[in-house]
């Protein structure tokens, strides 16, 4: 079974990139997109993917703040935070909050589906 991925990111380019890429991985499948926080909550629920890539800042509320309302559902939810700030605080917040990642989005693609299949490994 393929990783099944939902996208979060208020950036269509961005969006469109990140799929192209999970596109190539024989092993992975971006099964929706989405580009607010109450939509990612929404989609995650209805597909219950096994990977959320989370943007930290979105139009309607915060990453951190999706990520929490999906993990206080779905407490094994695995979601890892995309974003172009490098901000400690930042990090230790999504940390705190369940996040299997904080990552750059200045980051080689390679790190991100290595991020992604390490994301499904962990317990």
């Amino acid at each position: 079974m393929p990783i099944r991925i939902l996208s979060v990111d208020d950036n269509a380019l961005l969006r469109e990139a990140i799929a192209a890429v999970i596109e190539n991985q024989p092993d992975m499948v971006l099964v929706a997109q989405a580009s607010c926080s109450s939509d990612a909550i929404q989609k995650h629920r209805a597909l219950q993917p096994d990977v959320t890539l989370m943007d930290l800042r979105l139009p309607d509320a915060s990453g951190i703040d999706a990520l929490i309302a999906i993990r206080a559902e779905f407490p094994d939810a695995r979601v890892i935070v995309l974003t172009t700030f490098e901000n400690e605080v930042e990090s230790q917040r999504a940390m705190a909050a369940g996040a299997r990642g904080y990552l750059l989005k200045t980051m080689p693609p390679n790190e991100l589906m290595r991020a992604i299949r390490n994301a499904c490994v962990q317990s």
